[in-house]
Order: C-alpha cells, then sequence, then structure tokens
C-alpha cells in the first residue's frame, strides 16, 4: 500500500485553472467511484474547494500514477500544461499535507476555520461513494482530531479572518461607507452567510441576496433584514448594487460583460464594485474591461490577506510542531500494517463472521421468527464464533502449560489475572 496526494491550489495554479480541475458535491460521488475503479487505486477521498482540488488515496505499489492520469482524463485537461502546476506528497509528506491543509496552514488565509468543515465534506462523500477503508478512515479520523487540538491548543484562528471577511474589507476600501451602498450577494452558501454578517456589522444600507433556490434565498435575506430575488431577476436588480460579492457552486457564470454593461449604463456610469469568490468563477473574467467596473477574483483578495496574517504566524509555529509529532504518531500506525500485523486480519475475519450471523438473523425474521428469536440467535451464534478459535488454543495451551500464551491472552482481553483462564480440559467448549 502507499498514501499518495496528488492536487494543486491557489499557491500554485491560476484561477482559470483551478476551476476546470474543480469538482462540485453533485459530481463527486460519481467520480470517486471511477475513481478507485482504476488499476491500482484501493481508496480514495477528493477535497474540491475555490482554492484547491486535490486527490487523496490509498493505491499499490507502482500504482502511483494512476491518480493522476485519471484525473487528467476525467477533467479533460491534456491541453493544458497541468504537469508544471501539479503537486505530489508520498506517504508521511501526504499525511503532513492533508494535517496542514485541516488546520488551515494551507489556506489563503491562514488558520481560516471554513476548510475543515470542507475536509470533513470530502470525507462524508467518500464515506457515501464507499471509497473509504480502514486506512484512509483512521488517517481522516487521526486529521479531525489534529484539527481539534492545533484550535484549541493555540492562537491560530485567535483573529477574525475569511475570505468573506476579506471581501468585505475590500469592499471598504472602495465605499468608505459601506452604509451609504447597495449590496447584490449572489448565492446561500456558508461564505455568502458569513459575508452577508460581515455586512450587517457594517451597517451596509441594503442588502439583495439572489439564488437560484428563491426559498434558501429568502431564509439567508430574513436573517439579515435583506431582500431575496432568484438569478432569474438578477439583471433586474443588478442596476441597483454598487457592490456585488458572488459565491455560487455553478459550473457556467451567472454574469457576463453584456449583462454587466447594461447595468452601467442604467446607473449612468456610477462605479460597480465586484468580487467574484467562487471556484469555477461566477462572473466572466472580460467584464474587467469594462469602464467604471472593477472586477475582484479571489486571487486577488491575496494583498488583504497579507495585513491579517502576522497575529498568526506565532500560532503557525506551535501549530507545525503539534502536526510532526501527529505525523509520526500516524505512520508509526501505517508502518505496522506492513510487518504481518494480525489487526487488519482479526478485524476482516470478525467482520466476515457479522456479516453472515447478521444475514441469517434477517433471515430468520423474514421468515416469520420474532425479533427477540432472530436477537438472541444473533448474539449467541456471534459470541461462539467469535471465541472458538481462541478459546480451543487457550485450552490447548493450558493442557500443555504453556503459560506465557495464557498471559498474553490476560493481557490481550484485559481480564482479571489468574481468574479467567484456569480451564477445565474435560469440559466440552
Amino acid at each position: 500500500m502507499a498514501l499518495i496526494t496528488l492536487g494543486l491550489n491557489h499557491l500554485c495554479a491560476p484561477v482559470a485553472l483551478r476551476e476546470r480541475a474543480a469538482f462540485t458535491a453533485d459530481v463527486t460521488g460519481d467520480a470517486l467511484a471511477d475513481l478507485v475503479a482504476q488499476p491500482g487505486v484501493r481508496e480514495a477521498v477528493i477535497l474540491s474547494t475555490c482554492n484547491r482540488t486535490e486527490l487523496y488515496c490509498n493505491v499499490d505499489p507502482g500504482a502511483e500514477s494512476s491518480p493522476r492520469s485519471w484525473l487528467h482524463r476525467h477533467r479533460q485537461l491534456h491541453d493544458t500544461n497541468i504537469e508544471e502546476f501539479l503537486y505530489r506528497h508520498h506517504e508521511a509528506d501526504a499525511v503532513r499535507h492533508l494535517f496542514r491543509v485541516a488546520t488551515g496552514l494551507e489556506s489563503m488565509i491562514l488558520g481560516e476555520p471554513q476548510i475543515l468543515g470542507q475536509v470533513k465534506d470530502a470525507y462524508t462523500l467518500a464515506r457515501n461513494a464507499h471509497t473509504l477503508h480502514a486506512p484512509l478512515e483512521r488517517l481522516f479520523q487521526n486529521t479531525f482530531s489534529v484539527a481539534k487540538r492545533v484550535r484549541t491548543g493555540t492562537r491560530i484562528g485567535a483573529s477574525t479572518v475569511s475570505v468573506a471577511f476579506t471581501a468585505v474589507r475590500l469592499a471598504e476600501r472602495v465605499f468608505t461607507d459601506l452604509a451609504e451602498a447597495c449590496v447584490l450577494l449572489i448565492g446561500a452558501g456558508e461564505t455568502i452567510e458569513l459575508t452577508a454578517r460581515h455586512l450587517t456589522e457594517a451597517k451596509v444600507r441594503r442588502l439583495i441576496v439572489a439564488n437560484r433556490t428563491l426559498d434558501n434565498a429568502q431564509a439567508l435575506a430574513s436573517r439579515f433584514g435583506g431582500y431575496a430575488i432568484t438569478l432569474n431577476d438578477l439583471e433586474k436588480h443588478l442596476a441597483e448594487a454598487d457592490i456585488v460579492i458572488s459565491s455560487t457552486a455553478s459550473r457556467e457564470p451567472v454574469l457576463n460583460k453584456a449583462t454587466v454593461s447594461r447595468a452601467i449604463s442604467a446607473r449612468r456610469r456610477r462605479p460597480m464594485f465586484l468580487v467574484d469568490i467562487a471556484v469555477p468563477r461566477d462572473i466572466e473574467a472580460d467584464v474587467a474591461e469594462l469602464k467604471d467596473v472593477f472586477l475582484y477574483t479571489i486571487d486577488d483578495l491575496r494583498e488583504v490577506i497579507d495585513e491579517n496574517l502576522r497575529s498568526r504566524q506565532q500560532a503557525a509555529r506551535e501549530a507545525e510542531a503539534m502536526i510532526e509529532l501527529s505525523v509520526e504518531h500516524f505512520m508509526g500506525w501505517w508502518g505496522s500494517l506492513e510487518l504481518n500485523n494480525p489487526i487488519a486480519s482479526v478485524r476482516g475475519a470478525a467482520e466476515a463472521h457479522r456479516d453472515e450471523v447478521l444475514a441469517k438473523a434477517r433471515g430468520m425474521i423474514v421468515h416469520g421468527k420474532s425479533p427477540e428469536q432472530a436477537l438472541e440467535f444473533l448474539a449467541h451464534t456471534l459470541t461462539n464464533k467469535l471465541l472458538h478459535a481462541p478459546s480451543a488454543n487457550l485450552r490447548a495451551a493450558a493442557l500443555r502449560g504453556d503459560t506465557d500464551l495464557l498471559q498474553a491472552a490476560e493481557k490481550l482481553f484485559d481480564t482479571e489475572t489468574g481468574s479467567r483462564f484456569n480451564i477445565d480440559s474435560s469440559k466440552p467448549e
């Protein structure tokens, strides 16, 4: 087995490439199923956010190139020079990278909290797609524990910093007094909700929320005193907006040059400030060519973000130390899997017994037996199956005086010393 991470992010790839490599939640399940169907790929998780697309895979030795080939083909990237942007991590480096991602050390905004929720969403999608087994399951559970320890043990999240917060800060630079501005928010997800909260705190004059589903737009708008519309009505209200902040999961742009041009004309050339924090982008790039229009993408937020990093630098160094220790612990467990460790085979045999007995118990209910009878059968039969081999081997050890094995069993099964394995060899099982 080999752990690998393959991906690209805001540190190494432009937004135009990231949006081509991105996966939306509705297609990730099928993509995962296709990925684990590739030669040598045992497990897989796909993490796709506005800043990154990453594949976390457990592959057979010699199959390390399968995820890369699959990504090229699945996202139709053959016409790009994607190789110069891709990064690859193996074994401990792959584990370290995931820990760093989940704790926000790899984020555009150092220590931002949203990424952990996104990692958990990626994990849930993989579980639902049945592309997770013991190794990656263990890795992601460790990841969540590490992220929690870093959050509680350092000040990595002490300052209020997020993409949403940064977008509002940038808007404040253009419109000194947001209390005089009308803001149009496109989308209704977590980032837009955070943006709405920050705008409300800044006492924005008017808030419009546009979303494909009107109910979602109304639910968000009602919490912040805004007005809800659907995307179909977007052009009718666009001219009202001094500021537009967009973050949807759409694969196609929701605003194009012609639409914005008509809005600017209706505003009689009053400037319009647009922030597109979606990947793929919600606003066509050529909108920036229009006069009196100021378009910023998520990559343009870096300058503002850099101002908010200083207070988190020391916390980041503390987090790095915690991560290194956690990497060592996980790799110790990972290495034990290659040393004929019986844990996997013991668990596999137990799960096989469980599935067999459970199927029979369910069959009993189908054929008229009561649930109580089925449960009694399941408990009795499963106990016998799980303990048959250990009991037989311990009985044989007692007959030949193998005290080492008996003492090891007492420790393994956490029994009271000397009280459980004084076995009467003449008594049938």
